[in-house]
């Protein structure tokens, strides 16, 4: 799962020119917290509600409401915005960016293509989202989790009873323990289980708990 398929394409920019205000609007009208900040199609800097709540002229309390709309509309985001703009390439892997996200402890990546221009932007929405896909969260059908001994072919004859009861197996997860044990997750697209569990039991697999997942 690359980067390219999960980011929001051809995001909304600002350029260093633009305005507090103007930005502030902007956000309000699109439904966004962060803008990046591009010259051409190079991004210079990244504007979020965060920086603009920290900025000098958002705390300017002691204006009137007259004078801080007038300092809003003449500050320009490059007074403010976030320079060392941390970036993903948009062939990365979904994973990468979750890790660069977690390690730089930021809630958004611009998305750069291989001539290093703005092509997209991903939130931390778009990694939910991922994970939710991966899991198959949103479809219809049943959540079946085993506990096996984590070892070579586990999944591969755990899969031979599912196609011996004529059902599809959709989506797998697995969690490893540090008792040499692994929980593996099964998405299958139906509802009756009980054939499959009871064949399952018999082969003596543990079988943790099922969950019926409907839309």
């Amino acid at each position: 799962m690359f980067v390219k398929d999960n980011m929001t394409k051809d995001p909304v920019c600002i350029t260093p020119e633009s305005t507090i205000s103007q930005v502030i609007d902007l956000m309000s009208e699109k439904g966004l917290h962060r803008l990046p900040v591009v010259n051409g199609k190079r991004i210079v800097g990244l504007v979020t509600e965060g920086t603009i709540s920290a900025s000098g002229a958002s705390k300017a309390t002691s204006l009137s409401i007259f004078e801080l709309n007038y300092l809003l509309s003449k500050t320009t985001v490059d007074t403010i915005m976030i320079k060392n703009v941390i970036t993903i390439n948009e062939n990365a892997l979904m994973e990468d960016a979750a890790m660069k996200m977690l390690k730089n402890d930021i809630g958004c990546l611009p998305v750069v293509d291989d001539d290093g221009e703005i092509s997209g932007i991903l939130t931390q929405n778009d990694v939910f989202n991922a994970f939710l896909e991966i899991l198959g969260y949103r479809e219809e059908g049943s959540r079946i989790t085993i506990r096996v001994k984590d070892e070579l072919g586990a999944i591969g004859e755990i899969s031979k009873v599912f196609v011996r009861n004529g059902t599809n197996i959709t989506h797998i997860g697995v969690y490893k323990n540090e008792n040499g044990m692994a929980d593996i997750i099964f998405r299958i697209d139906t509802f009756d289980t009980k054939a499959l569990e009871a064949d399952l039991t018999a082969c003596g697999y543990h079988v943790m708990n099922i969950i019926h997942h409907k839309k």
